[in-house]
């Protein structure tokens, strides 16, 4: 029997190429070696988009995305968030056996303090972690994807399902790992700051090529000459480009850089044909079904009916062991 693993993405507008190569690509390569589920995660978009109409296309976006990309939909389960509402009873379950200190302790909260911003955060920020949990313990998930910087929220899933075994007795709550994606590089934005929708910097993968290019045009560089010898390895034009190119391909660009007579804009200009190449196929088929609203929904239905069992087991053993609903 296959190990299963788990991936959410927010319903926050666009994803970006930082989006595609830190998380998506590498969780559709999931969907070879374990029975992988896939959700877009409504109830933490909450938190910020308030906007009911932006977070359906939201949501349809991101679907037709992961569609595009390679998701095979035969092999594996790629919902809605509000499509197993179970999740935020489990979420209030889990609530009650978690202490104020641990939320407190969490990275997105304490940023937010430290920013001056502690007044303004709603209770969903503050509990985020706790929905998140609720979001693996409830599919009886074996692993993880996270970036370094995400592995605090599994851990605190660790902690809250010990928490709950331990007070009820039983190994009723299934510990998951983390698979700690340490390859993924920082993939830097227009502006050489790490690409963020909060920045305002980003790259879209699956955009038409006219807008792709006007957007590698805007990478940030030093104001070297064109004569002037450059730094490949100082350069964001660069290490973007060593993100779809070759060795050879790395070398033959870093000797151009450093010879002189070879502007930025000429980088950039690589840098736009190689990725438009690269993306090329998967935004033919993004254009064939981003607007086909019907294929969309029954993907995400079908995914929610695969999930079903899972979640209906688990709390089956959450709802007896706490004494919720008859026997």
């Amino acid at each position: 029997m296959r190990k299963r693993s788990l991936s959410g993405i927010k319903s926050t507008g666009i994803p970006h190429l930082g989006n595609y190569l830190g998380m998506i690509r590498p969780a559709i390569d999931l969907q070879e070696e374990y029975d992988a589920m896939y959700f877009v995660a409504e109830y933490h978009a909450l938190t910020s988009v308030k906007n009911a109409k932006a977070m359906r296309d939201s949501t349809h976006l991101i679907t037709a995305y992961f569609l595009a990309f390679g998701l095979d939909p035969a092999r594996a389960a790629f919902f809605r968030q509000s499509d197993v509402p179970e999740v935020t009873e489990l979420a209030w379950i889990l609530s009650c056996v978690t202490n104020m200190g641990m939320l407190e302790r969490a990275h997105a909260y304490k940023a937010a303090k430290d920013r001056g911003e502690h007044k303004e955060i709603n209770h969903g920020i503050f509990a985020y972690p706790v929905l998140m949990a609720a979001d693996i313990l409830i599919y009886d998930s074996d692993v993880v994807p996270v970036g370094a910087d995400q592995v605090q929220h599994l851990e605190m899933t660790r902690d809250m399902a010990q928490k709950f075994n331990y007070i009820y007795g039983e190994e009723l709550l299934k510990l998951p790992e983390a698979m700690v994606r340490k390859e993924v590089a920082t993939v830097p934005g227009v502006d050489g700051r790490k690409m963020s929708k909060s920045y305002n910097n980003i790259i879209e993968p699956l955009t038409t090529s006219k807008k792709l290019r006007k957007q590698c045009m805007k990478i940030v560089t030093d104001s070297k000459e064109l004569e002037d010898p450059k730094d490949p390895d100082n350069d964001n034009v660069f290490a973007l480009y060593k993100l779809f190119a070759t060795e050879d391909e790395q070398a033959e660009l870093a000797a151009k850089y450093r010879a002189g007579n070879y502007g930025y804009g000429h980088a950039k200009q690589e840098l736009f044909e190689k990725m438009d190449a690269y993306f090329a196929p998967y935004r033919e088929r993004f254009n064939e079904i981003k607007d086909d609203e019907d294929y969309l929904e029954g993907v995400l239905d079908e995914g929610a009916k695969k999930v079903r069992p899972i979640v209906e087991d688990v709390m089956e053993r959450v709802r007896s062991a706490t004494g919720l609903g008859g026997k």
